[in-house]
């Protein structure tokens, strides 16, 4: 084995690594994507009418 073979190794290496990564946060994003809630549903207000009970 010479030394260019183990540089190449070693290479061969972060980019399995980096592609396990990006994958990972794909599938992050993928996820995070579909639980997303609307901001128009969490900021819509919802009129709150009990203080016309008391009149």
């Amino acid at each position: 084995m010479s030394a260019q073979d183990d540089g190449t190794a070693g290479s061969r290496g972060e980019h399995v690594e980096a592609a396990e990564r990006a994958a990972a946060r794909r599938r992050l994003l993928e996820q995070a994507e579909a639980e997303r809630v609307p901001v128009e549903d969490i900021t819509r207000a919802v009129p709150d009418r009990r203080w016309r009970r008391d009149r």
